[in-house]
């Protein structure tokens, strides 16, 4: 489909690896790689949204649209609402959050939330991935995501869910044959009508229970559409060591 846009929100603090977007990754920056590849996607347009000059100058270098917003934002969907409203997007497009760390994201997984959202009766799209080990099921880290039989979400947790009565225990269990567990990946479309709304709200109780925006958009009743990813997107960035296994598989040439 077009008619949609990327927005990639890129910060320059991160706790755990500073100045990310600007590292280098086999002669290019992070954020660079991610520009690229939501270029590969359908998408009509693709914006860097920043609040750090040097990320400004670097996206500018490598022929980027840019945009610099507000460094008061609490969270990259309020920079993302800022973007759209600079732009003057009416209320029914549709934007695709692409994170400023997964230089390796697939461009099918874009164009599919966003085709996702097109054709659902929801604010919002977004991915998830089998579960298949306890490993992932047991780790708060990983969120996990039910929804029912139209895909729309009923809840996201760092809990285990759904939880089999008969063989998990609080220290975890084997993961019964036939049970359905999915793990959430964050890639969200959203409709420019709803960003409006996000930023008018503040924390709901679930969200701050939990630490995951998206209960802000369920605790207000607004749908989040939810299917498997059809291309699993390889790792992110967000230690040295994702750093280092992301330099490896673009050394190796598959991703070039």
């Amino acid at each position: 489909m077009s008619g949609f846009r990327v927005i990639i929100p890129a910060r320059y603090g991160s706790t755990r690896l500073p100045g990310k977007p600007l590292l280098d990754l086999g002669g290019k920056t992070v954020l660079q790689r991610v520009h690229e590849q939501a270029l590969k996607s359908d998408a009509e347009e693709v914006i860097i949204a920043t609040d750090d000059e040097r990320i400004f100058k670097c996206a500018e270098s490598f022929g980027a649209r840019v945009v610099m917003t507000s460094p008061n934002h609490e969270s990259g969907t309020d920079r993302l609402q800022e973007v759209v409203s600079l732009a003057g997007l009416a209320g029914e497009s549709i934007v695709v959050n692409v994170q400023g760390d997964e230089p390796l994201i697939p461009p099918s997984v874009i164009n599919q939330v966003a085709n996702n959202l097109a054709g659902a009766n929801a604010s919002i799209a977004t991915l998830c991935e089998p579960i298949c080990d306890e490993e992932t099921a047991f780790d708060p880290n990983a969120v996990k995501v039910v929804f029912d039989k139209n895909g729309l979400a009923l809840y996201f947790s760092r809990a285990p869910m759904p939880w089999n009565r008969d063989t998990f225990s609080a220290q975890g269990g084997a993961l019964p044959d036939k049970m359905s567990m999915y793990r959430h990946i964050g890639i969200y479309a959203y409709r420019v009508s709803f960003l409006h709304d996000f930023v008018t709200w503040g924390a709901c109780p679930l969200e701050q229970t939990e630490c995951l925006e998206q209960l802000r958009a369920m605790w207000h009743g607004h749908r989040i559409h939810v299917e498997q990813a059809l291309e699993m997107p390889p790792t992110g960035i967000d230690t040295p060591a994702d750093l280092e296994k992301v330099r490896k598989l673009i050394a190796s040439g598959q991703f070039d």
